[in-house]
Formats: C-alpha cells, sequence, structure tokens
C-alpha cells in the first residue's frame, strides 16, 4: 500500500513521561517501550466525542479509550496501575491542550469567587517523586501489597455507588421490621466488599520463612484476624491511597490575599473540557 499522502499530518509525540509504577506492577505485553519515556499525544476528534460521552464515561471505557490512544505503548488501558493513571491524564491534557488548567474556587477565607491558572506539570513532578510502599510490617506477620489497577477501581467505585444507592432507598422503607432486615443485608455486603478492596491489595502474607500467596487463604485470615491487625492493614494501604491523590496546589486570594489550598479534581469529563 502506498504512503498516505497525509502521513505527514498525523499526530506527533508531544511530550514524554515517566511512569511512577516503572511497569511492575503491570503484566508483560500490555506496557510496550521503555515506561521511563513513554511517549504521549494529544487526543483526535473521536477521543473527544468518547470523553464526552455519559455512559462511556460512568463505565470507565471512555478513560481507557483515550489511554490507548493517547498514549499507543498501553496496550491494554483497564490495566494501568492506579499509581500512573492521574499523571497519564494530565499529561494527556497537556499534550492535547496546554501545561494551563483553569480552576474556580470559593476563598476559604472571604468567600470570593476566583480563578487560577495551575500548572499540571506540578501534578507530573509530584507522582515522580514519591514512593509506593508494598510492605507493611507487623508483629508477626510482613503483609506485601500492591497498587489496584484502573478496571479494579473502575468496578470497586461502581459497586461500591449501588450499594450506598441501595442503602438510601432502604432507609425509605416504610415497615421497620422490613427496613432493619434490609439495612443489616445491605451493610452486611458493604462490609464484604470493603475487606474484598483491601484484600485486593494484598499479594502475599510472609510469616517467618512461609509464604502465603493464595487468594482464599488470604481472605479468611483477613476476615477472622484481630481487629488492631486488620486496623494496621487499612491505616498502611489508607496511608498509599492518600499518598497518591492528586496533589493540592497553594494558591492566593486576589481579595484578601490568604493562601488557599486548590485540588485539581481530574473528573474526566470536566478536565478534558477546551481551557
Amino acid at each position: 500500500m502506498a504512503n498516505n499522502p497525509l502521513q505527514k499530518f498525523f499526530r506527533q509525540p508531544k511530550i514524554f513521561i515517566n511512569l511512577p509504577s516503572k511497569g511492575q506492577y503491570n503484566n508483560p505485553g500490555e506496557i510496550t517501550g521503555d515506561v521511563t519515556k513513554l511517549p504521549v499525544y494529544g487526543m483526535n476528534g473521536m477521543d473527544e466525542i468518547l470523553i464526552k460521552t455519559p455512559d462511556a464515561l460512568l463505565t470507565g471505557e471512555s478513560t481507557v479509550k483515550v489511554i490507548e490512544s493517547c498514549c499507543p505503548s498501553i496496550t491494554d488501558g483497564w490495566t494501568v496501575s492506579n499509581l500512573d493513571l492521574e499523571l497519564i491524564l494530565a499529561a494527556i491534557r497537556i499534550a492535547t491542550y496546554t501545561n494551563s488548567i483553569t480552576v474556580g474556587h470559593t476563598c476559604e477565607h472571604c468567600q470570593t469567587e476566583n480563578e487560577y491558572d495551575l500548572e499540571l506539570s506540578k501534578i507530573i513532578d509530584y507522582y515522580n517523586h514519591i514512593t509506593f510502599d508494598s510492605r507493611a510490617v507487623l508483629k508477626d506477620v510482613v503483609v506485601k501489597l500492591r497498587p489496584l489497577c484502573y478496571k479494579e477501581v473502575t468496578e470497586f467505585s461502581q459497586r461500591n455507588f449501588e450499594l450506598r444507592q441501595k442503602l438510601e432507598s432502604a432507609a425509605t422503607i416504610e415497615d421497620s421490621v422490613e427496613k432493619s432486615k434490609e439495612m443489616s443485608r445491605l451493610y452486611e455486603a458493604y462490609g464484604s466488599l470493603q475487606v474484598e478492596v483491601y484484600s485486593a491489595n494484598i499479594t502475599a502474607i510472609e510469616v517467618g520463612s512461609t509464604i502465603v500467596n493464595e487468594r482464599a487463604f488470604i481472605n479468611e485470615w483477613l476476615v477472622n484476624t484481630e481487629k488492631s491487625t486488620f486496623d494496621q492493614i487499612k491505616v498502611h494501604i489508607d496511608k498509599n491511597t492518600q499518598l497518591w491523590e492528586t496533589p493540592p496546589q497553594l494558591a492566593q486570594c486576589e481579595s484578601c490575599g490568604k493562601e488557599n489550598t486548590l485540588r485539581v479534581a481530574l473528573d474526566h469529563s470536566s478536565f478534558f473540557a477546551t481551557a
């Protein structure tokens, strides 16, 4: 086939990024090339349509397709480590528009409405200077941890959302006995989901020279372990989660001159709206 005469107008990489996970939390073949210098392209017309499709946004499908389009070295967007996700989205935004994003914010001190232009490169710098803590050392055991992938995060979030909706609906049941039964059932399901989420973060448990990595054994241990042990694991995982949230940026109110803490919400529809 002859070369397309329009090929010179095809997209070219705009920036290159260094994935915080360094590829160690992804399966072979799902990320190709150098994970410390991954090319990122700006969105094309089809990507723009996908990112604004409500159903695809809700399921995460649009985010996956845009990641695969703009980062062709990533062959399966669902398997992207949660460590890399926010950085990748910020890089795609930079490659498509500019390094700057306008954020509206009400001053915490004087309630004045302000607009600030924040630099997305600061988000990328932040993620390249933090480390995922993959070991929780307890009294008798060492718990080895991993970050969730985007598919897991999406599925857990959807199930959590559905349970919350059911809880809200159950709260309106007029019959007190029926209401109590349904609320009890849903709270039990919610508790089981939380245990499942924390279990999914665990790859193995070391007890002396013994390594346990069978999922059924790990789940059973989590359900039956002392509350203090479970709480220690929960605190460790929650600290990792908080560390890998989008970092805040400081901005000065134009009216009162005091500093405000701003967070760039990487909501996938508004985040990719044309600046």
